[in-house]
């Protein structure tokens, strides 16, 4: 059975035209340890709500899907990289990430805003831990989403 999740990313570093585009991406640089522990448990196949933060307006603007389970993140072993990190060894990694595959982008975003004014979502962890980058999502939550966004 499929989990699903809330994954934001700022869309002018990678938006959800670039993952179309792309077809698949990593999801790198993630550096918050309960946000790592979310992805180290996600399954390919997981639904994912691809959300835009940090934008005007923020939101959820579609749909992608784990098609690969969690691996080290090569980023923080690059020291050019602005996510490289000093304590992580290939052979001790810190860092992990997933790829997603672009499954679809909403004919209507559907802005932050609208999402805070939806009473059936009030307890959503997108409100209680917004600086998290990936949040878990209920089945009803996503469902929701999903309908507002078409």
């Amino acid at each position: 059975m499929a989990s699903h999740w809330l994954m934001k990313s700022e869309p002018d570093v990678f938006g959800i035209d670039d993952l179309a585009k792309k077809k698949t991406g990593g999801w790198d640089g993630v550096r918050n340890y309960e946000a790592r522990n979310f992805m180290k448990v996600m399954k390919v196949g997981d639904k994912v709500l691809f959300y835009h933060s940090n934008a005007l307006p923020s939101g959820v603007a579609g749909i992608a899907e784990v098609c690969r389970e969690a691996y080290p993140d090569p980023t923080q072993f690059d020291r050019k990289d602005g996510h490289y990190d000093p304590k992580a060894a290939p052979d001790k990694p810190i860092w992990f990430q997933v790829d997603l595959r672009f499954v679809s982008k909403f004919p209507r975003f559907v802005p932050l805003d609208e999402l805070r004014g939806m009473p059936e979502l009030a307890d959503m962890a997108l409100f209680k831990r917004s600086r998290l980058s990936v949040i878990p999502v209920t089945p009803a939550q996503w469902m929701r989403i999903v309908k507002r966004g078409g």
